[in-house]
């Protein structure tokens, strides 16, 4: 077998490997930085996540889907769990909150969604943060860790972000995390309700800087 089909195939079986190291959930793992560290959403969580989105939702709600009335709820929760899990273990997405080291707490969430494989090797980013952590860096370091997660793990391409033209915040983490602006889709996502437009942005492996 020639040396670069080998070396092509031995990258596919360790990335293949990853998402069937469970069943039932996510395995335990760990994205560790001097900030943050994500791991996957767990079901002891739940008092935490809902606390902390519960006093954000003013903050989150203009940048996402609809809530729905139980959006916070344990049982809401327990099923969002299961979805991300399936999600993990088909290789569709992947899916990990965010916390601060030290005391544990949670300060948002971040996620790798509808991968695709074979020509694409592409997945969309997505992000939440509580507000009392926001514009204190913990995003950008959880952001520069899931790219390496995607980049180095799972051995994608692309990554794809979107985010509506008015967030100024988010626009300015994508740039600053080394996207590029690509462009611009009319009524592209349902926000808050409406669909609205939104500005596109990608990057790709060879781009990505690890400093």
């Amino acid at each position: 077998m020639p040396a670069d089909r080998a070396s092509q195939r031995a990258l596919g079986n360790e990335r293949l490997q990853l998402p069937r190291l469970f069943t039932l959930q996510p395995p335990p793992l760990r994205l560790v930085g001097k900030r943050v560290f994500l791991r996957p959403p767990e079901r002891a969580d739940w008092a935490a996540w809902s606390a902390l989105r519960h006093e954000s939702r003013d903050f989150l709600t203009p940048w996402e889907p609809s809530w729905p009335s139980d959006a916070l709820g344990r049982a809401a929760y327990r099923r969002r769990l299961a979805r991300y899990a399936m999600d993990w273990r088909t290789d569709q997405g992947y899916s990990f909150f965010v916390f601060r080291p030290g005391d544990d707490a949670l300060v948002g969430g971040i996620g790798l969604s509808n991968v695709r494989r074979g020509v694409a090797e592409t997945a969309s980013l997505g992000y939440w943060i509580g507000e009392r952590y926001a514009r204190q860096g913990y995003m950008t370091e959880a952001l520069a860790q899931s790219l390496e997660f995607a980049f180095l793990r799972l051995r994608l391409h692309r990554i794809e972000a979107a985010c509506l033209p008015t967030n100024g915040p988010s626009r300015g983490l994508l740039l600053k995390c080394g996207f590029r602006e690509e462009g611009y889709a009319t009524k592209y996502l349902c926000i808050d309700g409406k669909w609205q437009d939104h500005v596109l942005f990608g990057l790709l492996r060879e781009e990505w800087r690890t400093e």
